[in-house]
């Protein structure tokens, strides 16, 4: 596709008639660094190496005296004292577009079946302001998940931001392939920061499936890469969610997890000399969180409804990552190892889960039934020791013996396999014939 008069205006005027150029001095650690060039934070720089033909690309991290901090996006070989560094004068981009659509593409946007990148895609910066707030439009309409424990409980608007905390092994990669899979939103982006190599193939293929990756773009920063690369995995895969959302397109972005991505920026702050200051976490940490999870939301022209699985270390709700999250957030599904234990699925822990936009986009039928569910569950819970054991007497509380009939509904309600997935209608119609009457 031949590129636009005001696309070639705004190359030729990125054109400069002089390139400038350093020399590496040392490398320390996770950071290369150079005398030279001269160069802002965020701009990318190619290394060339004596050794070999192929360019590493590093991004400036800091400054140290006169020399340049860099931090490469791949790993750092062959790199050498006096290696030439080449300064970009120009940000990491990346190409997006409808052709991205069913691919699998790594931290830089590049496919990573080896094949090239179709034609007819735009250019655009992974490092974007978050929408102004005066011109974010408020959330007014539920976005359908065909899961009933969260479209019947904590309702999720068409860009509402919500986290999914929990523990390892308890369901979040399910729990994301079911919204994926049977969600109304247009395009699916999905985000696997830090994973395992191994638990990449497993998802696409027993998780998603065909249907799952027909919608869907599919950014992934292993584990074993660079810091930096699973620092770019998150904004590239939020830049692919943001250009949809300008095309009018209603988004579903879906990260696994924002804690590993904490993780690779810590990694990065004590590389350039930041203290540690909360739990090992250095103060770049939650200066960045902020910025990457408030570019999800409302624009004037689409949504982008995210998901941000938190991994909270011993089911600690109250560590430094989730407690930071969970402030910046609209909402939370906390996924419980008890209920996962006993073979309830999804493990969504409806009492500590809530939607913070729930009241303004559903019913008042819809709200009352699910503040039931609520009440009663919460009622059983309470009293589920000496239920359990035989020690209560029916008839000694109302409200209890209330709660103890409407369990096994309860139940039934809120357990759903993966692949039954359950229109939103049909969710508030169950929900308000079981409870919308007091029931």
């Amino acid at each position: 596709m031949p590129m636009r008069a005001a696309d070639l205006i705004h190359e030729v005027d990125r054109l400069t008639p002089y390139k400038m150029y350093g020399r590496v001095t040392q490398v320390v650690g996770l950071t290369i660094e150079a005398k030279g060039p001269q160069a802002a934070v965020g701009e990318l720089c190619y290394i060339h190496s004596d050794t070999n033909s192929e360019t590493l690309q590093a991004e400036v991290v800091g400054f140290r005296g006169e020399h340049v901090l860099l931090m490469p996006l791949n790993a750092a070989v062959d790199i050498a004292p006096g290696s030439l560094v080449e300064a970009s004068r120009r940000p990491l981009e990346i190409k997006v577009g409808t052709g991205l659509i069913g691919k699998v593409i790594d931290g830089l946007g590049r496919p990573m079946d080896g094949s090239t990148l179709p034609e007819g895609l735009t250019p655009q910066p992974i490092d974007n302001e978050p929408p102004n707030p005066l011109m974010r439009p408020r959330i007014e309409e539920p976005l359908s998940l065909g899961v009933k424990a969260v479209d019947g409980c904590m309702t999720v608007g068409k860009g509402q931001r919500v986290g999914i905390f929990a523990g390892s092994g308890v369901g979040k990669s399910t729990l994301l392939a079911m919204f994926t899979k049977h969600s109304d939103a247009d395009i699916n982006v999905i985000a696997l920061i830090g994973e395992r190599g191994r638990e990449v193939k497993e998802f696409i293929e027993r998780d998603l499936g065909k249907s799952g990756m027909k919608n869907t773009i599919l950014v992934v920063a292993t584990s074993d890469q660079p810091a930096l690369m699973r620092i770019k995995g998150a904004m590239t895969a939020t830049a692919v969610a943001e250009y949809f959302r300008e095309q009018g397109k209603d988004v579903n972005l879906l990260m696994d997890s924002v804690t590993r991505f904490a993780m690779a920026q810590r990694e990065i702050g004590l590389a350039i000399g930041e203290p540690p200051t909360t739990k090992g976490y250095t103060p770049s940490v939650f200066a960045l969180l902020p910025r990457l999870l408030e570019r999800s939301g409302t624009s004037e022209n689409g949504t982008v409804t995210a998901f941000y699985t938190v991994l909270v270390d011993g089911d600690d709700m109250n560590e430094p990552v989730a407690d930071a999250v969970r402030g910046i957030l609209d909402g939370h599904l906390v996924l419980s190892r008890e209920l996962a234990n006993k073979g309830h699925y999804p493990a969504i822990h409806v009492l500590q889960s809530v939607s913070r936009v729930m009241g303004d986009i559903v019913s008042k039928t819809h709200i009352n039934a699910a503040e039931q569910l609520r009440r009663l569950l919460s009622t059983y819970e309470e009293s589920e020791d000496l239920i359990q054991i035989g020690a209560y007497k029916r008839g000694s509380s109302k409200e209890v013996d209330r709660a103890v009939k409407a369990y096994p509904k309860i139940q039934q309600f809120l357990q759903q396999s993966m692949d039954e997935p359950v229109p939103f209608q049909e969710t508030v119609d169950q929900l308000e014939k079981m409870f919308g009457k007091g029931e």
